[in-house]
């Protein structure tokens, strides 16, 4: 007698996480601009690498966890970090980031451990990168470049892809490179005689190939913000037919890897990808989930923010952050096990006025707490009483999450007593996903019914009021 065996169904997150898995490529930032030749594109070799911060500010408590977090994000990015080296500085050296002594320092550093990259923990100006690369003998990346590369390997929707390709190119612009001064713009001339300009063997070439660089590089810009344009528009239309149909939206906010895709899967069986590696999602990802009242309401997963997240991350991606602009209520994850849970409040609060969400009504959830120290978490709980606790990996706390969310939704604002013909099944079922029903009565006439519901249902039911 033979036996079947029947393998469980995979989710589509479970797929792209084994798709990354199996081909863990290293990128650099491509600007899939193939028609330019000739421009030093700082192609990343993410490999063997040494990390270089400067601490200006906060306690040495807190420059370790900067660079910490930067070891993570080169890892992400398919790095082995080797080294990493803190300066105590009031500011960055205009010149090389870090002070003269301290590059000598580093380039021993390099050349005894093998390095072929050099991370620094900061947005370094066109001339700092280039006179350490110099001093360095080595390629040198900074926390944006480094960011921007994790994004290109993470995005998946076309719109994602975008938004990325958009940050790459408006962080390349100021730092593409010309080649010596044979090819800078000459004195042009107009090739008639005795003018001032010049004339024969004076014209120069015109526009430099560095210009046209520039010149192309602006115009995909364009182009690209308008694509993104388009896709917002798509986006904005969804959002008011919810809006509409009285769906209130749920957006899930938080730090990089404190488990906001892990929380929408526990809380909707959403199989989306969960991976323990920063900006793992990148795609927003929106399902559908119900209060214990029967009332509907949309939960979406949001790109994680990070400190110091890239200016160029913020304004390309201002269209999908808009999802959490436009929620009824912000799901504010905070990863329990992390160091420095309060310094990530901080950091995403941030991001979140940047795109007008500051005002929007906010529910603090620690997740991991499974894996968190337990006098860490009294003294999160001391700080912050109204926090709801969970794990997202165990699901202890999620009832009680979903009872949190339920509470702070918004409620219809008109109360009525109607009488529905026992026809009108259609308008019963609009009441109960979108409205609240406070009580029910079978009558010969139809089904009487106590509800609130929202104004413009309220005013389809007139012609039903008891």
């Amino acid at each position: 007698m033979r036996t079947e065996l029947f393998e469980p169904e995979v989710t589509t997150g479970e797929l792209e996480l084994e798709e990354r898995h199996s081909l863990r490529r290293v990128a650099g930032l491509s600007t899939e601009l193939t028609d330019i030749t000739e421009v030093e594109y700082r192609q990343l070799r993410l490999e063997r690498v040494v990390l270089v911060g400067v601490w200006t500010e906060g306690s040495a408590a807190d420059a370790d966890n900067s660079l910490t977090e930067l070891a993570a994000l080169a890892e992400t990015a398919g790095s082995q970090v080797l080294e990493g080296l803190i300066q105590r500085r009031s500011r960055p050296d205009a010149a090389t980031f870090i002070g003269r002594g301290k590059v000598d320092e580093l380039r021993d550093i390099v050349v005894s451990t093998g390095a072929d990259t050099v991370i620094c923990d900061g947005e370094l100006s066109p001339s700092q990168l280039r006179n350490l690369e110099q001093q360095t003998k080595v390629k040198v990346v900074d926390r944006t470049a480094l960011i921007l590369d994790i994004f290109a390997q993470h995005a998946k929707s076309r719109e994602g892809k975008a938004q990325v390709e958009l940050a790459q190119l408006q962080y390349l612009l100021p730092r593409l490179r010309g080649w010596g001064e044979t090819l800078s713009r000459q004195s042009g001339g107009s090739g008639r005689g005795g003018g001032a300009g010049g004339g024969v063997g004076l014209r120069g070439p015109g526009e430099t190939k560095l210009e046209t660089d520039r010149r192309r590089i602006n115009h995909r810009i364009a182009k690209l913000r308008r694509e993104i344009k388009s896709m917002r528009t798509v986006r904005q239309t969804k959002r008011s037919r919810r809006s509409q149909a009285g769906v209130p939206a749920v957006a899930i906010a938080g730090y990089t890897n404190a488990g906001k895709s892990s929380l929408l899967n526990r809380l909707t069986q959403a199989g989306v990808l969960v991976e323990n590696a920063l900006f793992a999602t990148l795609d927003p990802t929106t399902r559908r989930a119900a209060a214990e009242d029967g009332r509907v309401y949309t939960l979406s997963d949001t790109v994680g923010f990070v400190r110091h997240l890239p200016h160029q991350i913020v304004e390309a991606f201002r269209s999908t952050l808009e999802e959490v602009a436009y929620a009824d209520l912000v799901v504010h994850v905070v990863d329990g096990a992390d160091p420095d849970p309060e310094g990530q409040v901080v950091a995403v609060r941030e991001v979140l006025s940047e795109v007008g969400a500051d005002r929007i009504p906010e529910l603090l959830v620690v997740n991991k707490v499974d894996a968190a120290d337990e006098e860490a978490l009294l003294r999160l709980k001391r700080i912050w009483p109204d926090a709801v606790f969970v794990s997202a990996r165990t699901g202890v706390g999620i009832e009680d999450l979903r009872a949190a969310i339920a509470h702070r939704l918004p409620r219809p604002a008109v109360d009525l007593r109607v009488v529905l013909p026992y026809d009108r099944g259609d308008l019963a079922a609009r009441i109960h996903r979108n409205g609240q029903v406070l009580g029910t009565r079978h009558t010969e006439a139809g089904t009487e019914l106590r509800v609130r519901v929202d104004e413009q249902l309220a005013a389809e039911l007139a012609q039903y009021r008891a």
